[in-house]
């Protein structure tokens, strides 16, 4: 069974920045796409940033172009999201998940982990 456990989020001031740290567990990571997804409070949870099984290809929301940046580490099974520049629209819970190409917005794993609190405050 796959586990997801991302860490790395806080409060930080607008414009400042946080890097997210998703570790995974349980199954051959470098045979996946991964995706960072994010849920404020009353929204449903939307795509962020998608990125390649070889770290290669990158795909990201309009909403954080420009200002996220993806990556892997296939030997540690992480992936990372650094993100720069960042707005009061940007909080949310962050949650990492498989994707099943890194442009699809649709995670691949029915299980989340427990997401990581991103508060940006204005």
């Amino acid at each position: 069974q796959v586990q997801l456990v991302e860490s790395g989020g806080g409060l930080v001031q607008a414009g400042g920045s946080l890097r997210l740290t998703c570790a995974v567990s349980g199954r051959t990571f470098s045979r996946y796409d991964m995706g960072w997804f994010r849920q404020a409070p009353g929204k449903e949870r939307e795509f962020v940033a998608g990125i390649n099984w070889s770290g290669g290809t990158t795909y990201y929301a309009d909403s954080v172009k420009g200002r996220f940046t993806i990556s892997r580490d296939n030997t540690k099974n992480t992936v990372y999201l650094q993100m720069n520049s960042l707005k009061p629209e940007d909080t949310a819970v962050y949650y990492c998940n498989a994707v099943k190409v890194v442009t699809s917005t649709t995670p691949l794993f029915a299980s989340w982990g427990q997401g990581t609190q991103v508060t940006v405050s204005s």
